[in-house]
């Protein structure tokens, strides 16, 4: 899985000049707006709710003794719940509302990368509106799975030394969320819905090597809500198109629908 994880990130390598090259920024205009308005309100509201969520958190605290460092733990504490809840969301709902702008630039780049060989392929032929739903969907499972494991382990961090532990699995969780909602992007094309959750279990290393980068890029003040996104789904198409084609997945669904057509 190393290996994979590795080949996760160096796909990034090249993905800014290959979408110049390919003439993609016009795609991305939408998301990019998307993600960077969704940025902007999460941020907002961290400001505005730590300190109620704090205050709400102290209240546990009944004793007089250390209620004042407890408020303080507090307000840190529901600062760090909501950033974390926050980004949780952020990129579930940027990704989920992007879907329909990011799967032409999926397809571009695999067009890319097979050449005259795409041209031989079979495709799943989506509308706006199922490559909306599907993203929605794929979004929303993730969401819960992914909170499903966070919010224990957020709970856990502040127990000393788990907590070094407990906050790289929070990490390593949401990159590999983050990495199956890109790599998605491309699998629409190929697989159905339950097919691709396989698809991505067996290749979690990609995923998650995706979603490293893609986390790391969020912590850019700013431009981290604008370039992250086209970079990212860029990287994780160019990754996972190779991965299909060297172990024949498009070219056998490509022979199936042949075989069904002459038949």
């Amino acid at each position: 899985m190393i290996k994979n994880i590795i080949n996760g990130i160096k796909a990034y390598f090249g993905s800014f000049g290959l979408i110049s090259k390919l003439g993609l920024w016009k795609y991305f205009a939408i998301p990019i707006l998307i993600s960077f308005l969704t940025g902007i309100l999460f941020l907002v509201l961290s400001w505005f709710l730590s300190d109620p969520l704090g205050g709400f958190i102290a209240k546990a605290w009944v004793w007089d003794w250390g209620s004042e460092t407890f408020a303080v733990i507090s307000k840190y504490f529901g600062i760090l719940l909501i950033l974390a809840l926050g980004l949780v969301l952020y990129k579930h709902i940027v990704m989920a509302l992007s879907a329909p702008f990011m799967s032409p630039v999926s397809e571009k780049v695999e067009t890319h990368i097979l050449g005259d060989q795409h041209k031989h392929h079979a495709h799943r032929n989506t509308s706006f509106r199922e490559q909306l739903i599907r993203g929605i969907r794929i979004n929303v499972r993730n969401l819960f799975r992914e909170l499903l494991f966070i919010i224990p382990l957020l709970i856990l961090s502040w127990i000393p030394v788990v907590g070094i532990v407990t906050t790289i699995l929070i990490f390593v969780i949401q990159a590999y969320y983050i990495g199956f909602g890109n790599m998605d992007y491309t699998m629409e094309r190929h697989f159905k819905y339950k097919d691709s959750i396989e698809f991505v279990r067996k290749n979690r290393g990609t995923a998650i090597g995706n979603g490293i980068v893609f986390m790391l890029m969020l912590f850019i003040p700013i431009v981290g809500f604008i370039i992250t996104l086209p970079i990212s789904v860029v990287a994780a198409s160019t990754e996972t198109v190779t991965i299909l084609d060297k172990k024949g997945l498009i070219l056998k669904e490509a022979s199936e629908e042949v075989s069904k057509i002459e038949a």
